[in-house]
């Protein structure tokens, strides 16, 4: 990706990775981008690097706008690598007694990734930096995602520099949300999902920071993906809305078969939601990347696990998804089990465990069916579904 100019003096630098498919276990299908952002007044500040093996093409794009070495200030939202990878080559290259802006957290945690002595400059919430005609104002984002988040606000131009806030995983050569439309809201529902679900509560207080700082904002450029210039308040919005979980009237089936009876289960209970209206959507966990279904859990009421007992355990992808889910702390949701089994039957049990630990609210003991579902059973299944439909119609 070659540098564009998304403001005036303002370029993005960063680079597009068309190739990588699992971050740290979420499916990156569309591959995604590291945003890396240079400011170009007085002085100069580069926020934020990008993933280590893209160094050289950061230096490049950098090199046709300015000679890296002019670069006076280098600011660290976020430590975390794909962000900070490059950061020793660009401190060689520009100086490395040039001061290192970042976060108290981030001096701690920078210092535990790197050797070098550099010179850290430690900021706080509402601390201030002039590059001449414009002023970075910088904002401590704690845990959203890593203890060492800041969010960086350049007041002149009214541009928040978000780091992992308000990203998406994808790759693409269109760089604003007026450019790709609507479809960029799918990419951005699945990053918060997997990345900041769980800090849903610390987003809600941060939303409503914002808003007491009176912040205008006309642009919005996270580290990953399409940046925000069309209508950043969709955006906004949008994590609003999904930090506060709020249920309705939705139903993820997830489940895995050995020999398609836990699978004939599923459907019974599916038929069952839809009976009462509820919107369904069934995931056979080898047809859906855990990463998928966290993503349609995101905005579900309820969440039906089934599983079949396989040496007197949850099958492996099953546990797998239930980890994964836990980790990431759904809230308000209802929950339930059902599965067949041959000899003992304990999935039902230990799944009940799981979603207990998650806080879901349990709509009924599970369902257990030894081998084959019958009719009786399956009825019975699709009875499980309606009397969830029902708690969550009401």
């Amino acid at each position: 990706m070659k540098p564009i100019q998304i403001a005036e003096g303002i370029y993005d630098v960063g680079v597009i990775d068309w190739n990588i498919r699992d971050f740290h276990g979420y499916a990156t299908q569309f591959g995604t981008s590291y945003n890396a952002f240079l400011i170009v007044d007085e002085k100069i500040a580069l926020i934020d690097t990008v993933k280590k093996e893209f160094s050289d093409q950061l230096l490049d794009n950098i090199a046709q706008i300015i000679d890296p070495k002019k670069i006076d200030y280098m600011i660290s939202n976020h430590t975390e690598m794909d962000h900070s990878g490059a950061l020793d080559r660009i401190m060689h290259r520009i100086g490395e007694d040039k001061p290192l802006i970042c976060s108290k957290m981030g001096a701690k945690n920078l210092a535990r990734h790197f050797l070098q002595k550099w010179k850290f400059q430690p900021v706080a919430s509402g601390d201030t930096l002039s590059l001449g005609k414009k002023t970075l104002t910088f904002l401590e984002t704690r845990m959203i995602h890593w203890p060492d988040s800041m969010f960086t606000y350049l007041s002149e131009d009214k541009i928040l520099f978000s780091s992992d806030g308000f990203g998406q995983h994808i790759a693409t050569h269109d760089k604003f949300d007026d450019e790709i439309g609507d479809a960029v809201m799918s990419h951005a529902k699945k990053y918060f999902a997997n990345i900041l679900m769980l800090y849903g509560p610390l987003i809600l207080k941060l939303l409503d920071q914002v808003k007491d700082l009176g912040l205008e904002i006309n642009m919005i450029c996270p580290d990953h993906g399409i940046l925000w210039r069309k209508d950043p308040g969709k955006i906004i919005e949008a994590y609003g809305r999904w930090s506060r979980q709020e249920k309705t009237k939705k139903a993820v089936v997830v489940y895995d078969t050995m020999w398609h009876s836990t699978e004939e289960m599923a459907h019974a209970v599916s038929e069952g939601l839809h009976a009462e209206g509820i919107t369904v959507v069934p995931m056979h966990l080898r047809k859906w990347h855990r990463s998928d279904v966290m993503t349609e859990v995101l905005d579900a009421g309820a969440v039906i696990v089934g599983s079949p007992t396989l040496n007197n355990n949850v099958f492996p992808t099953v546990m797998d998804m239930l980890t994964y889910m836990k980790g990431l702390q759904p809230k308000n949701k209802i929950g339930a089990a059902f599965g067949s089994y041959g000899w003992s039957g304990e999935a039902v049990k230990l799944i009940n465990r799981e979603l207990a630990a998650m806080d879901m609210q349990l709509a009924d003991e599970g369902l257990r069916v030894q081998y084959i579902p019958g009719k009786d059973h399956l009825q019975q299944c699709y009875q499980l579904g309606r009397k969830i439909g029902k708690a969550l119609a009401s």
